[in-house]
């Protein structure tokens, strides 16, 4: 090994006779440690590690061992224990001890034991909530009736009314009785099979001739029309499949661009339409559709049947069929908009579609939204419980390919979100490995980096990161296996990328202390100088950091408790499996390994001339990577040869005896360190020196900088907006922002559009006109009569097809809507067009003449073909019709494409787009071309022209405000039987209250509901819903109390269920629960809503406190969803300064001891308070809000600062053992210091710096901004090191402190007894608060 241009750890720049003096003094030195070390006891212990680290065999024996442990425990764990979860859910964050998610947590226990779901599919047991409340009601009426039943002068309840009541009773009884027998007998025919479906087949008529019999007959009532056709569910045209909608798809369409932004333009109208139809064109579509028995009725839907979207587009593109109008949304061309608004509006669902702003007198939207459902059970499953799961990976495998159809579809008018629950979950999962990739690409460079700062070294650099590489296993075991922590939170995957810039750290100290102890001759002298130096320094270190990250375990929020736990495990396990395998590395490196590769640095040597050689020499290492790679293989033979005693051992010591000189001149070319050698060089003649000489300029700037950083932290607010999970611009983000202003989850409108809606209408007249809206495009059918005709009428050609072979599509064209069999109707998508409008006869400019010929001779079936020209009778060909079409552009046309094949049997298509009708070669003809036919009978079309459509609906509750419930009978949540604090698992029991009675207090209840729905400055108008199922107990509360009448209605979309909830156990009521759409925004800051909570809680203990002091419900809270979300930002913001502040109450504890002298403390405290006041300045300057991710971010600040300048410390008591006590003794120390590890923390600065750069890219923003805090911190601290701590050794460190043992067990003693009087303190404070009270 040369060290010729080796970093010394002693190098200076003072005069030759000092130096002399301090090269004696050195010897001196070497000769007081090694030889007073082996007066010690430590010795033995010491001597033998020495000596296991010179032993080559012994030293693979290590790695061995160090290499195979971690892969058993990660093996065991993987196999044995039970599965690690990965939870990137939002509620991770929730904190579950605290008294909101407390309240929560019962009430959501409570429904679903009482229902068996929180969500809107408790819709099947609503009956039976409704019927059992019901139940008890009448009992006590019947009791209360029993008791007064001579009371019928004063108001009571007569014989007369009481038999009423109970006959009602019986009815119901009967009627539950019946819905019961009708389910029961539902499951045993599905059970039933086939066979069961084909008997009632017999017995069914045919759907298609009910279908044509509707048509001519006289349109009944709709809701006898359903319940006949429910009756016809088994008929020979329907399947069951597909038939009950399961899951769906979300969409919502963005107004964007310049102008106004509404959404109900033509242009994005159109845009929207073309999107719907690209989604239903899926070749796997009509697999998964949903498909109601409602669609059957529409004929343009068939034959595949599958319910469109669930859009107001199924009022803006109506289809026509027979003289009908279907408002389906499968038009080609769209209908007069104020129109077709104007008849949506009539229905309350209208206004689950648009944004809050809308309003019957200005029908203008910033959005859209749609609904695709898809049906179950699928293909060759024969029920929903049928392999339920396997249904659900199929429909998932499906569903997931939308996702980048999707993404290409926004436009510049039209901004496209996509949601959905598998779409949704999908997307995130994505989203999260897109950027756990990130960490690959900053593992390359850390490679690369390691191999450079490691003077291209493939062996250091392989076994450095493979010891982090191992201690990330030891430290998943412990999680997981020892601490019992089933579940890796979103934060624990920034782990990846933080650990690599902390064991690079320690990787370094090793590498650099041990090429820095050439001073010592004997090997075991100097690999233990190494051992207890550098694993000294990064157990410092190591210690404090790991300690900053463990106070976040005394965090309530769970993510955030379990990311501390995992840093402060993966820290200590990285410092032990460092300090084990990097000194074992180093020994086979340095005996085995080294010559290898210094003989392919000495070969780039000899390739480059001597001038070019130092520039071209590195370039050079990375071509012999490949030859580097085989030194990996040299060990274990030289362990074999070492035991056998052909192995030189004494290759170092020859080298360690060479002379050492002192350079003042920039390092040259060398073989091994040359980058180390350089940058120590730089570093203390650019950095440590001007530092040390310009200390007082340092210092001045640092307290301008520290006075100018700690004004900005004052400035930084409190976050004014919901914390971003996503990037703003994404998808998910844009998406979950809008939630805010749209319906909650669970309220679906599956059947809200105007195919479920709307009855097929009679076309009166193809002409509708209307007066223009602002915004709008009037659209008319413009008729222009012929000089010496009438206006000709429009024909409707219908397309069918049959496949007769493998790349051959016969297309019949006819004017009869029937299609025979085998012929199949077309469905809109891929080009293909069902239908399409021209003339009879010529009219204005439609004047090309169409002719369709038929010839069914020479095949099996018929073909047709269309052309300019007449029919050819010479190959079979005979007029079938004709019609006229223009042959350019009109007002109001669109174009159309037709061409013949040719290949036999030369069928014609027509076709919407080219791609579509390019199926014969050369230029236009009579049988291929395009032309321009008129707008169908929907264009324009306004179906209020005749009179108007009614009234508009009143504007429903859908759920857009945070959703309150008032709560009483249930007293709190039971967690004992919990062993984390973490979300996912068994979220407890519900404690009960055993005094609630409901009839006792009934009248109380009702005055509060009325109090609560009375204060507009909380809820909505129309927002309270204080029974279950909307009001159909009102009728029957008033009799049981006076103070029930009048109770308020819940304006809810019809169909939509009560939010009210009552629970009965053991034949009474055991709970209730009010529920109260608010008028809090969920998209404001958690900071901004706690005062809309505290205003909640006010107002409902002034009401309770009216009640009497026996009263039950004075024990009753308020509670909801969204306060779980601000407390959790609040505690989460609120909990990581306290991390801070513990942390670095830890961090001064630890340096304290590790230190032993406040005027080495003081430094690293200045330090520390410097950069994190900067680092929060920075913030500050960057224009970010203090959040819930900000502040987590800020209290791991602490344990990323201290450890550049506790390793500066340390280099500056490492200095002052063999540096004699002369004038500007601090200031040659403080050189020294720098001299000594300025290497090692600026490597691991730039690898930190470097391995959390890929996390700017991330797409999760906690992520992105964890990296840039981590990268900033980074960058701030190494400068304030080499800088201001510099100069404050300089000025102010001890001359003559070599920390003796006494000072570290004073120093111990002192910390101990400060922590013990602060615990006192805080005791005392505590005993005498309530009498300060």
């Amino acid at each position: 090994m040369d060290l010729e241009d080796e970093p010394l750890l002693f190098q200076s720049s003072w005069d030759a006779e000092e130096e002399e003096e301090q090269d004696e003094e050195d010897g001196e030195s070497d000769t007081q440690i090694n030889g007073g070390s082996s007066t010690t006891g430590g010795s033995i212990v010491w001597g033998a590690v020495g000596w296991v680290y010179t032993q080559p065999w012994v030293s693979g024996v290590v790695l061995g061992v160090g290499v195979f442990l971690p892969c058993a425990l990660s093996a065991y764990m993987f196999l044995y224990c039970p599965p690690l979860d990965i939870d990137l859910s939002y509620s991770a964050f929730e904190v579950h001890s605290h008294f909101s998610a407390e309240r929560f947590d019962a009430l959501t226990i409570a429904i679903k034991t009482q229902l068996g779901s929180w969500d809107r599919r408790r819709r099947d047991v609503n009956h039976y909530d409704f019927t059992a409340l019901q139940e008890l009601l009448l009992d006590r009426l019947g009791r209360q009736g029993d008791e007064a039943s001579n009371w019928t002068s004063h108001g009571g309840l007569n014989s007369k009314s009481l038999k009423n009541h109970t006959f009602k009773r019986v009815v119901m009884q009967q009627r539950g009785v019946a819905l019961s027998q009708q389910e029961t007998e539902r499951h045993i025919e599905a059970r039933a099979g086939k066979a069961k479906i084909r008997e009632e087949d017999k017995n069914t008529t045919n759907l298609g001739k009910s279908e044509s019999h509707e048509s001519k007959g006289e349109e009944g009532d709709r809701d006898s029309e359903r319940s006949r056709t429910r009756m016809r569910r088994f008929a020979p045209n329907y399947s069951y499949l597909q038939s009950q909608a399961l899951w769906r798809m979300e969409l919502v369409f963005v107004a964007q661009g310049g102008g106004d932004n509404n959404i109900f333009t033509p242009e994005r109208l159109r845009t929207i339409h073309h999107i719907e139809h690209l989604l239903m064109q899926h070749p796997q579509f009509h697999q998964f559709c949903w498909k109601p028995l409602e669609v059957l009725r529409d004929l343009p839907l068939g034959p595949s049947y599958c319910s469109p979207p669930s859009s107001l587009l199924s009022y803006l593109f109506p289809s026509e069929r027979g003289g009908r109008i279907y408002y389906d949304g499968m038009g080609p061309d769209l209908a007069d908009i104020h129109g077709a608004l104007s008849l949506a509006i009539t229905h309350p669902q209208f206004y689950w579609y648009v944004d809050e702003s809308l309003a019957p007198d200005r029908l203008s939207s910033s959005l859209l939204r749609s609904e695709i459902q898809f049906g179950a059970p699928l293909p060759s499953y024969y029920s929903l419980q049928d392999r339920p799961e396997e249904q659900r990976q199929r429909f998932r495998n499906f569903v997931v390919q939308y996702a980048d159809i999707l993404a290409q579809q926004s436009t510049s008018q039209v901004k496209v979100l996509y949601g959905g629950t598998e779409l949704f979950d999908n997307e995130v999962r994505q989203t999260f490995h897109r950027d756990m990739l990130l960490a690959l690409i900053s593992g390359g460079c850390i490679t690369l980096l390691v191999y450079v700062l490691t003077s291209f070294s493939v062996f250091l650099t392989f076994f450095g990161l493979t010891s982090i590489g191992l201690s990330c296993q030891v430290a998943l075991f412990l999680y997981h296996v020892v601490f019992g922590v089933r579940y890796l939170g979103i934060l624990n995957g920034v782990a990846a990328f933080v650990i690599i810039g902390i064991g690079v750290d320690d990787v370094f100290v090793f590498i650099s202390t041990f090429r820095q102890a050439s001073h010592l001759v004997h090997p075991v002298q100097r690999m233990m100088y190494t051992v207890k130096t550098a694993g000294r320094a990064t157990f410092l270190t190591s210690f404090t950091t790991a300690a900053a990250y463990a106070a976040n375990t005394f965090s309530q929020i769970p993510a955030v408790h379990d990311f501390g736990l995992f840093m402060a495990l993966i820290v200590s396990c990285c410092w032990l499996w460092v300090s084990i395998l990097m000194p074992a590395a180093l020994c086979i490196w340095t005996q085995c390994v080294d010559p290898q590769e210094n003989t392919c640095l000495k070969w780039c040597d000899s390739i480059f001339p001597p001038f070019f050689a130092r520039e071209q020499s590195s370039y050079c290492c990375a071509a012999c990577l490949f030859i580097l790679v085989l030194t990996l293989f040299i060990p274990p033979l030289c362990l074999i040869l070492s035991h056998l005693g052909s192995c030189d051992t004494d290759v170092d010591a020859a080298i360690l005896s060479l002379s050492v000189e002192t350079s003042l001149s920039p390092p040259g070319r060398g073989t091994a360190g040359v980058v180390s050698a350089n940058l120590q060089w730089a570093l203390r003649h650019w950095v440590a020196e001007p530092a040390v000489e310009k200390r007082k300029v340092i210092l001045g700037i640092y307290i301008l900088v520290l006075l100018l950083s700690a004004g900005c932290c004052c400035l930084l607010r409190p976050a004014t907006h919901a914390p971003l999970l996503f990037r703003p611009d994404t998808n998910l983000q844009t998406l979950l922002g809008l939630r805010n202003n749209l319906s909650a989850q669970g309220i679906s409108c599956h059947m809200c559009s105007g195919l479920f809606m709307e009855k097929p209408h009679l076309l009166h007249s193809p002409t509708h006109t209307t007066p223009s809206m602002p915004g709008f495009h009037t659209q008319q059918h413009t008729q222009s009569p012929s000089n010496s005709t009438l206006q000709r009428p429009l024909l409707t050609v219908y397309v069918s097809k049959l496949d007769v072979g493998a790349s051959i599509t016969l297309y019949r064209f006819s004017l009869n809507t029937s299609v025979p069999s085998p012929w199949k109707s077309l469905s809109a998508g891929q080009g293909e067009i069902p239908s399409f409008q021209a003339y009879s006869g010529p009219h204005s400019n439609f004047s090309t003449h169409m002719t369709v010929c038929v010839s069914r001779v020479y095949h099996p079936h018929p073909r047709w073909m269309i052309t300019s020209q007449s029919c050819d009778p010479r190959h079979g060909w005979r007029s079938e019709f004709s019609f006229y079409v223009a042959s350019a552009e009109q007002q109001h046309s669109r174009r159309l494409y037709f061409a013949q094949h040719k290949l036999s049997p030369h069928p014609s298509r027509v076709c919407a787009e080219p791609p579509g009708c390019v199926i014969s070669s050369g230029p236009d003809g009579p049988t291929k071309g395009s032309f321009y036919i008129p707008l169908s009978k929907t264009s324009g079309f306004n179906p209020c022209s005749g009179g108007g459509c009614g009234q508009p609906a009143v504007r429903p509750l859908v759920d857009t405000g945070a959703m309150v419930f008032v709560v009483f009978g249930i007293l709190g949540v039971n967690r004992t039987q919990r062993t984390d604090n973490h979300v996912i698992g068994d979220m407890g029991s519900v404690i009960l209250d055993p005094n609630f009675d409901i009839f006792q207090e009934i009248g109380h209840l009702c005055q509060i509901c009325k109090a609560i729905s009375a204060n507009k400055q909380l809820v909505k108008p129309g927002g309270a819903q204080c029974l279950p199922s909307g009001n159909k107990l009102s009728s029957i509360l008033p009799l049981l109390n006076p103070d029930c009448h009048s109770l308020p209605e819940p304006n809810l979309l019809p169909g939509q269920l009560s939010h009210g909830v009552v629970g009965t156990h053991g034949g009474r009521v055991s709970w209730l629960s009010m529920a109260f759409e608010s008028t809090t925004y969920k998209g404001k800051s958690s900071f901004q809503t706690h005062s809309d909570f505290l205003q909640w809680e006010t107002f409902l203990q002034e009401q309770l406190s009216t009640l009497p002091e026996s009263s039950a419900l004075r024990r009753g809270f308020q509670t909801c969803e969204h306060w779980k979300q601000i407390f959790m930002e609040i505690i989460g913001v609120e909990s990581a300064l306290c991390s801070l502040l513990l942390s670095l109450a830890i961090c001064v504890a630890a340096v304290s001891v590790f230190t032993a002298h406040p005027l080495l403390l003081l430094p690293i405290l200045l330090t520390i308070l410097g950069v994190i006041c900067l680092v929060v300045a920075i913030m500050y300057w960057l224009g970010w809000e203090l959040g819930a991710v900000e502040a987590i971010s800020l209290s791991i600040l602490v344990g990323s600062s201290v450890d550049y300048c506790l390793h500066l410390v340390e280099g500056y008591l490492l200095a002052g053992e063999t540096i004699p006590a002369t004038s500007g003794h601090t200031m040659r120390r403080s050189l020294d210091a720098v001299n000594h590890v300025g290497v090692a923390i600026v490597s691991s600065a730039v690898t930190t710096v470097i391995s959390t750069v890929p996390l700017f890219f991330c797409v999760i923003v906690p992520f992105a901004k964890f990296g840039q805090i981590v990268a900033i911190n980074t960058a701030v601290s190494i400068l304030f090191t080499l800088t201001v701590t510099a100069a404050m050794l300089a000025t102010m460190g001890p001359a003559n402190f070599n920390r003796p043992p006494g000072a570290v067990l004073k120093a111990s003693l002192a910390v101990l007894g400060t922590t013990a009087f602060g615990a006192a303190l805080c005791w005392a404070g505590g005993q005498l608060g309530p009498f300060n009270v």
